[in-house]
């Protein structure tokens, strides 16, 4: 079983029966996306629980060894003329690692009543990854995903790992055009690989850096209205 992860938990109302897990980028906390639940304005009558974990410590090559909060150790920045990461050049045993703390953590969401197709994915930069690598491999049909200023991880495995069940998953993909940490080109190539597997990605570019914005967050709301 793979190690529990802190979790901060917020929901829109009594008893709630859908789920968005949301996961942050490098070196923030649960805490980072926590004030855009109410911003989403989600009607109070369909009440849902967010979950916002907190990434474990680890050391990260990139920032000279520095222990902070990563879903995964982040080797190089380097990529390929295609967009793609230089081969071995992943971390990819942190990757796996995090993928299994999050299907724990949908396990957990089930046993608490909320079926599999009533739980959303989330993720913003590294939580992205994490969540595109996860939500994609689920042997049982979740309600969509979102990858916001993110990348595809371990892109060469998909085509062999991808569990039918969530082969037309609802995927909101959305990035920054000044991105100056995940080159939109990157997240580009990504949807593309995505769209060669027959994903269908609900894609959106916005005029902004590494972050999110408010015309985004009203995308999302519409989004999740739609799923949920």
């Amino acid at each position: 079983m793979a190690q529990a992860l802190e979790v901060i938990e917020i929901e829109t109302g009594p008893a709630p029966r859908a789920a968005v897990i949301w996961l942050h980028g490098l070196g923030a906390d649960g805490h980072d996306f926590e004030p855009i639940v109410p911003e989403l304005d989600l009607p109070a009558a369909k009440p849902v629980r967010f979950l916002f974990p907190n990434a474990p410590q680890r050391p990260v090559t990139i920032n000279m060894g520095m222990r902070m909060r990563a879903w995964y150790d982040i080797l190089q920045l380097g990529l390929q003329d295609d967009g793609r990461a230089v081969v071995g050049a992943e971390d990819e045993a942190g990757i796996r690692e995090s993928q299994a703390q999050i299907e724990e953590l949908i396990s957990g969401e089930v046993k608490r009543g909320i079926p599999h197709e009533k739980i959303v994915l989330a993720g913003f930069s590294q939580g992205g990854a994490i969540v595109l690598q996860t939500a994609l491999r689920q042997n049982k049909r979740l309600a969509g995903l979102m990858a916001l200023s993110t990348y595809l991880p371990l892109s060469m495995t998909l085509a062999r790992e991808r569990a039918a069940a969530n082969s037309d998953l609802p995927i909101f993909m959305a990035h920054g055009q000044y991105d100056n940490m995940i080159p939109l080109a990157r997240a580009a190539h990504s949807r593309d690989m995505l769209q060669a597997l027959g994903y269908a990605v609900d894609w959106h570019e916005y005029p902004m850096p590494h972050s999110v914005c408010p015309e985004e967050i009203a995308h999302i709301a519409a989004f999740l209205l739609r799923l949920l």
